[in-house]
């Protein structure tokens, strides 16, 4: 096992800076998600560490190695990917043994980390067999065989779990997660799924544009995001987020204009003053939001809409609710969906499940 190091690290592609002074540290026997929008960096990045790129400027440390000058099968670290890659004319056994018989490693010694490996991933059954007679689950568990093999100081996952369906992917996870637990070896790992990252990730490193907008452990990050983008991007539903202006301070409560020319408001925050008629934005998850009759009272903030559309999902799901001035908010619930569309509804939440951004986008105060 190892650290891995980027220090003020910058990539460009022709005239495009994909890659932007990034630094940032991921600790010995840690698992680091990188997450962001398509294009933001995130592949990028692991090609840097592995050697598949070569960085512009900056430096890159595995353990106390200075690798740039490194080629990939020098650097220590296992990378398995979207794609499988695997030999499609060799059996489960060969694609796994190849790196370490490229190695010169003793016959002995070859199969021995097979056989281990194969029963971790619990595919020593499938041995024999080419990757054409393998499902998608099981050619993905044999590339993550032949890395685990070769005993490296880190793996390297791009968006490993992105080419299963839903059932398959949600089993690899909860596999990939014990797996994480049993080799206790540093993880870097790149994914769009919220929920691979939330399970997976001692911490999350949140990109955009090349650059890293926020960086903490996974509750850390949802409960306390730096900014709007942050803010929606942690968690498996996306944050609703409503332009509003400040009108004025009354008793211990902020009093604020939303968009749909209704009022929330917010404890006072004494550390704390808004400029009236400024802009800012409140951010409520759509899991804090409650749904009641149009009629109902309701002590806290409330918002009055149409259903446009309800989602079943089983056990939750999803109600779509418009609001004046083209305003729509989503609502999450675990309860029956009764709610039709075209029906009236108030949207109730607690002033204290809510967030405050201010013009530029950043938080002001958050759950």
């Amino acid at each position: 096992m190892a650290s891995i190091v980027l220090k003020n690290v910058s990539k460009f592609f022709r005239e495009s800076r994909i890659i932007k002074d990034v630094s940032l540290t991921m600790e010995d026997g840690e698992c680091t998600v990188l997450v962001g929008p398509s294009g933001c960096g995130k592949s990028t990045i692991l090609r840097l560490i592995c050697g598949l790129e070569e960085a512009d400027s900056g430096e890159i440390f595995i353990g106390d190695r200075h690798v740039d000058d490194l080629p990939p099968a020098n650097r220590g670290i296992a990378m398995v990917f979207q794609s499988y890659a695997l030999y499609p004319h060799m059996t489960v056994f060969e694609n796994m043994a190849f790196a370490l018989q490229v190695r010169k490693f003793k016959k002995d010694e070859i199969e021995k980390r097979v056989v281990d490996a194969a029963k971790i991933l619990k595919i020593d059954h499938l041995l024999r067999r080419k990757p054409k007679e393998l499902s998608g689950g099981q050619r993905q568990r044999v590339a993550i065989g032949r890395a685990i093999v070769r005993n490296p100081y880190a793996f390297l996952f791009d968006e490993p779990l992105s080419n299963l369906d839903y059932t398959l992917r949600c089993q690899m996870r909860y596999e990939l997660a014990k797996l994480k637990a049993q080799l206790k070896t540093t993880m870097i790992y790149v994914t769009h799924d919220q929920a691979e990252a939330m399970t997976l990730a001692d911490k999350i490193v949140v990109m955009r544009d090349g650059s890293i907008e926020q960086i903490g452990a996974p509750l850390e990050l949802y409960n306390s995001p730096t900014n709007i983008f942050v803010a929606k991007f942690i968690g498996s539903s996306e944050m609703n987020i409503l332009p509003i202006s400040f009108v004025h301070n009354m008793w211990k409560l902020s009093v604020f204009q939303t968009q749909t020319d209704e009022q929330v408001s917010f404890r006072l925050r004494e550390n704390f003053e808004y400029d009236t008629g400024k802009k800012y934005y409140v951010g409520i998850r759509p899991e804090d939001i409650e749904i009641l009759p149009i009629d109902a009272v309701f002590f806290g903030n409330r918002l009055d809409g149409t259903v446009v559309l309800s989602e079943n999902l089983g056990g939750e799901g999803f109600v779509h609710v418009n609001l004046k001035n083209g305003v729509t908010l989503t609502v999450k619930t675990k309860k029956n969906i009764a709610e039709q569309s075209g029906h009236a509804v108030r949207l109730g939440f607690s002033m204290d499940n809510c967030y405050l951004f201010d013009e530029n986008e950043n938080t002001i105060f958050g759950t």
